[in-house]
């Protein structure tokens, strides 16, 4: 089993951060020198792209500490979702007194949950 720092994805990652990081570094550093210069605007970014490489740092976090769903998790819920749809279609036994407006509604409802489970099977 490969380490999740050192996998084929996490370099990727890696390499990106980097990147971005030092295009934002060098960004800054362009903006601080603009600013010496007597634009008084690129003092605001001079501060921004600090933040847009912090940004870039928690991303890279984030990215690298994100378990990929695996097989399993995506039976159950898979199991889920269909127990769920049972469920629904169980459920859908109709009191006489129901609004026509509200029949309408859940009608569109129903539809729009068929044409998603079709999109999501569909390859």
């Amino acid at each position: 089993m490969t380490s999740p720092w050192f996998s084929r994805r996490a370099l990727r990652i890696h390499v990106l951060s980097l990147l971005w990081v030092g295009v934002c570094a060098a960004a800054a550093w362009w903006q601080i020198s603009r600013a010496a210069d007597g634009n008084a605007l690129s003092w605001v970014y001079a501060i921004e792209w600090p933040v847009f490489a912090l940004g870039g740092i928690y991303v890279w976090w984030r990215l690298l500490h994100t378990e990929p769903v695996t097989a399993e998790q995506r039976e159950e819920r898979r199991k889920l979702e269909e127990g769920l749809r049972a469920q629904a279609q169980a459920s859908k036994r109709r009191p006489d007194d129901e609004d026509e407006a509200l029949r309408a509604y859940n009608d569109h409802l129903a539809n729009l949950a068929a044409e998603d489970q079709t999109r999501r099977t569909e390859p």
